[in-house]
């Protein structure tokens, strides 16, 4: 991995990979929903969207041709801290991939009747969402747990917001947080010397400097949120504190997820899955952000058992706080770790991601070898104490569904 800085400050990340054809190039920008306030949220995933309709130079249509002409991929996403513009093209093509998303990146037309398309496009987003109740649960978890930081926000935003939104809004919202110190490149495939020359032809010229951010970093809410949608099923989640991305103890973290419902071999999988036939998903995950974090328990399952899956899921947690995990389950955790991280390598793709995700939150980068020896210092004792001060505040809980007394009555401090 090379780390090269522009004259302008841009910093630039590369993983040379000459085994392989491919090449993964990222534009990496630090502002997505937290930046946001109440009555903008939804303007990153918005840009995000404009920057793909059109520049003075190409069409929406020429964006779409080019890429499928050298058989390229082309995308982007936003997420709560950041967000990516990315392409994976054949080495040959690297030089094409780099020129059009600088043209889309500083020249984007934002022309006025492509706006208003778009914002029917993400209004049908917002409907496919809400149509989608094992999806909304997941924001709203993130609402019971961050109540109005902007944390809590929704990525997509709202119609409302999105409605009174312009051009000028956006070049605006642009040129407060595209800024270079704000921003990272990160290339990850097949490249040679001519690399650096073809980023200062196209990046050389970046001069944004942008505004001064300040974030207030989250308090945890542990609320109850509830959105009433007929359906089949309730979607439920708990979340309880999590770690922040730079926290020495997150692969303590990601060894406890992986224990209580990070793949089919979990406790919750197993228990209330294959044992109990009470749910088709029932999973865990851990989210970090630079300051905080959350760590989430999904379950969706008919009304008739939601009792029964929230009392199994409190004696799991329980359990695990009582007790830890055992000698095998950290064994066996640790080698699912390191094989995941292992398998990664085989793609251009996530190395890029690990990149630009290191530089920009991180603005450090472990190599292969030292991730593992971290993962293999973390003892049984490290994960215990990690659960116990997870569950010694009352848990956030939020359901989509058909509401009964279940919810309403269900105490939020019995891990306490």
């Amino acid at each position: 991995m090379n780390k090269y800085v522009l004259n302008n400050g841009l910093r630039v990340i590369v993983e040379p990979i000459p085994t392989c054809r491919s090449v993964s190039f990222g534009i990496w920008v630090k502002t997505g929903s937290r930046n946001e306030h109440l009555h903008n949220n939804g303007i990153s995933h918005f840009i995000e969207h404009m920057l793909f309709k059109g520049t003075d130079k190409y069409s929406a249509k020429d964006i779409a041709e080019i890429f499928d002409g050298i058989g390229g991929n082309v995308n982007a996403f936003t997420s709560k801290e950041y967000t990516c513009y990315y392409a994976k093209v054949l080495d040959e093509h690297l030089p094409i991939a780099v020129e059009v998303l600088a043209d889309m990146f500083f020249r984007s037309s934002f022309d006025p009747s492509e706006l208003e398309k778009e914002k029917n496009v993400i209004f049908e987003e917002i409907s496919m969402y809400e149509d989608t109740p094992d999806d909304m649960v997941h924001d709203l978890i993130a609402k019971a747990t961050f109540s109005d930081h902007p944390l809590g926000y929704t990525i997509i935003g709202t119609e409302q917001n999105l409605t009174a939104m312009d051009s000028n809004t956006l070049r605006e919202y642009m040129k407060e947080q595209y800024s270079i110190d704000r921003t990272v490149i990160a290339i990850a495939g097949n490249v040679d010397d001519s690399l650096m020359t073809l980023i200062e032809k196209h990046f050389g010229e970046f001069k944004n400097t942008g505004a001064e951010q300040i974030v207030e970093a989250p308090g945890f809410s542990s609320d109850l949120k509830y959105h009433s949608k007929k359906s089949e099923q309730n979607h439920i989640c708990l979340s309880l504190p999590g770690l922040s991305a730079n926290d020495d103890r997150l692969y303590a973290m990601v060894l406890l997820n992986n224990a209580i419902g990070g793949g089919m071999s979990s406790r919750l999988f197993q228990e209330i899955r294959e044992k109990r036939g009470m749910a088709y998903s029932v999973y865990s995950y851990h989210t970090s952000y630079q300051d905080s974090g959350m760590f989430t328990v999904y379950t969706g399952t008919a009304p008739k058992q939601t009792a029964d899956v929230l009392k199994v899921t409190m004696e799991l947690l329980s359990e695990i706080k009582d007790k830890g995990l055992t000698a095998a389950e950290l064994k066996k955790g640790k080698e699912q770790m390191k094989g995941s991280l292992i398998l990664s390598l085989e793609s251009t793709s996530s190395r890029m991601n690990r990149l630009g995700k290191n530089e920009l939150m991180l603005g450090k980068h472990y190599s292969m070898d030292e991730i593992i020896a971290r993962i293999e210092q973390v003892e049984l004792s490290d994960i215990q104490g990690l659960a116990r001060e997870m569950m010694s505040v009352p848990f956030a809980l939020a359901m989509v569904g058909q509401k009964d007394d279940v919810i309403d009555g269900f105490r939020r401090d019995q891990l306490v």
